[in-house]
């Protein structure tokens, strides 16, 4: 297996997985449960606690950039199947 097929399949298998991680609803509910006790807690800060303010907006930030790699990853996947069936055609293509 060349090592351009084997990435491939690296990011195949990446993307399975980043796809059963979002669609466990165990997860999606602690993301959503926590990215709104995050606004929660935002929303009672005291107007002077600009520190705790900048620390949830931290908080919900690194919860989105979570959210996003996992979709990165799930692109990459779709990019690297069709990258792959294109592969397997020309490989037929030149056996004929």
């Amino acid at each position: 297996m060349a090592d351009d097929e084997f990435t491939l399949r690296r990011q195949l298998d990446r993307a399975a997985k980043a796809r059963a991680i979002l669609d466990n609803e165990m997860l999606t509910e602690a993301f959503a449960t926590l990215r709104q006790a995050y606004l929660d807690a935002w929303e009672a800060t005291a107007p002077r606690d600009q520190d705790a303010r900048e620390r949830l907006w931290m908080a919900t930030t690194v919860l989105t950039k979570v959210a996003g790699h996992l979709e990165t990853v799930l692109t990459d996947g779709k990019i690297a199947s069709q990258q792959l069936a294109f592969m397997d055609a020309e490989q037929e293509r030149t056996k004929r």
